[in-house]
């Protein structure tokens, strides 16, 4: 898939599957602007597309997702220099563990405004360029926490189904104006934050037998996949969620106990 000469936007750009995004992207020839709030991973990823064997455009932007002055002024800055936005990712987002009887309300307000809120003021910003140009993507990076809920993910699940609805609603608005919006669920990925996890004995293969496909994720298979919505390819793919789990979120009554039948 082709992205020559496209500027694209990824939040959370700086580690797991938010850089394997942006450097996909990158790859396929597009100008990236890398956004994180951690200026140490991003400087990494700028000096490894730097490094490549093909000089990729990373342009890194230091960003707090939660904070809306800083959204406006990032994407301020991304119209200013480039002139218009074609691509959108969503992919920030964090995870606070805890059952919802004792959940802070400063935890909850920040998956919020992390996961959800950074989302809606990031596209809603380069919407109206896209808009005005008459084009543009948006994809935004959910989870299968949203429709598979589990216990003591705190706000997690409630932002992340609160994301499918909110692209479906970006797709509605804005499809009339060429611009596209959909939504990614990824299941199991093991990240480089993740793969600690994987190491202890058994944890692999205990939740790799539950996976239809028996194998965890990569970013890499997320990454392909927002290539994809993001491309020509999927022209007329609109308030779509793609689940990328293998499997997963069908196999659950595969999982309950049954009687053996002679």
């Amino acid at each position: 898939m082709e992205f020559k000469d496209k500027v694209c936007v990824v939040t959370g750009a700086g580690s797991g599957i938010g850089r394997e995004i942006a450097w996909a992207f990158a790859t396929a020839g597009a100008q990236v602007v890398a956004v994180d709030r951690d200026l140490a991973t991003l400087d990494r990823l700028t000096q490894d597309a730097a490094r490549a064997e093909r000089p990729l455009h990373v342009r890194g932007a230091v960003c707090d997702v939660a904070d809306a002055q800083q959204i406006t002024c990032t994407c301020d800055e991304v119209v200013a220099h480039f002139g218009r936005c074609d691509v959108l990712v969503n992919n920030a987002g964090i995870l606070r563990r805890g059952a919802l009887q004792d959940l802070p309300d400063a935890q909850w307000d920040q998956v919020l405004d992390i996961n959800l809120s950074g989302g809606f003021r990031f596209a809603r910003h380069l919407a109206r360029n896209m808009i005005a140009n008459g084009r543009g993507a948006i994809v935004h990076i959910a989870s299968i926490a949203a429709t598979q809920t589990h216990g003591g993910c705190g706000a997690y699940s409630a932002s992340k189904a609160a994301t499918l609805a909110l692209s479906a609603q970006m797709a509605v608005e804005w499809g009339p104006h060429g611009v596209r919006s959909n939504c990614i669920s990824p299941g199991l990925i093991e990240t480089a934050l993740s793969a600690p996890f994987y190491a202890i004995p058994g944890v692999r293969e205990q939740r790799e037998r539950l996976v239809p496909l028996r194998q965890i994720g990569t970013p890499r298979q997320v990454a392909d996949a927002a290539l994809f919505l993001a491309s020509d390819a999927a022209a007329y793919i609109n308030g779509h969620n793609l689940v990328i789990d293998g499997g997963l979120s069908h196999a659950l009554i595969a999982q309950v106990p049954r009687p053996e039948t002679a």
